[in-house]
This record gives structure tokens, sequence and C-alpha cells, in this order.
């Protein structure tokens, strides 16, 4: 399966949030990534606008790298993160969370 998202270059910022670290605004939309507890889960699981798109094993080159994203502002951050924070387990967001404490607790 083809993913438009794979191809394209966000401008990634830092939300100080341990399990969705990073977060760009693409064509209007928030993207968050999650970190997921590897490799008993894939790497990341993307967001758009608060819904799931789909896992990766590693971030596309096109995302450039993550770590030296700059900061958002904190509340832009806590806005960005409010419709996904609860989604912390892998697979929460479809109603089956792990509860594995090992990858997951």
């Amino acid at each position: 399966m083809s993913y438009p998202e794979l191809h394209t270059q966000p401008q990634w910022r830092r939300t100080g949030n341990t399990h969705f670290p990073v977060a760009a605004l693409v064509a209007g939309q928030w993207w968050v990534l999650r970190l997921n507890g590897f490799p008993d889960h894939p790497l990341w699981t993307l967001f758009v606008d608060g819904q799931r798109r789909f896992d990766l094993e590693t971030a596309p080159s096109a995302w450039g790298p993550l770590h030296d994203a700059p900061m958002l502002e904190t509340s832009t951050a806590q806005d960005i993160l409010a419709p996904i924070r609860d989604f912390v387990a892998y697979a929460s967001e479809i109603g089956d969370p792990c509860d594995n404490p090992f990858c997951c607790g």
C-alpha cells in the first residue's frame, strides 16, 4: 500500500511529550507521531488531525531528522495533542490497547 505522506517533507516540531514527541502542520492538518514500544510494536504511529493513519518501522528519509526539530509553544502542543493524549498504548486508538507492561506500561 502506498501512502503519499511518506514522500512529504513535514517541518517537524518537538511537542515536549514523551509519547508524542513531534508534530507538523502539513496542508492545514496536524500530523503527530506516537513513539511505540519497539520492537514489540512498530516504532511509530502517524496520526493526522487526531485520526490514526498508519504505522511505521522507521521514519522515511524525506521526513528528515526528528530529534533536531525546534520546540512548539506549550499551549500549541497541548491543543494538538488533546484529541490523542489518551492513546498512549499501542492500538488504543482502535479500542484494543496493548496491556503488556514491558512495552506499553
